[in-house]
């Protein structure tokens, strides 16, 4: 793995960006893949969208950390 998974609620500010890159660096620890397959690309792109969305979600819907961030 290139990096770890940072900690975003508290930070001064994350991005979208962020998210995603935490997001794919989830996908790549579990799935092992640090690049997918033809085959397998679709379903790990997918997973990292779909665990992106989640975390935004769950990022927006916390309570604050005393904190403001930019989306």
């Amino acid at each position: 793995m290139c990096r770890s998974i940072k900690t975003l609620r508290t930070e001064p500010e994350y991005s979208d960006d962020d998210i995603r890159a935490a997001a794919l660096q989830y996908v790549r620890k579990l799935s092992g893949y640090r690049q997918p397959s033809a085959k397998n690309a679709e379903v790990f792109n997918k997973a990292v969208e779909d665990i992106a969305a989640a975390t935004h979600a769950m990022l927006h819907e916390l309570a604050p950390a005393n904190h403001v961030h930019s989306h």
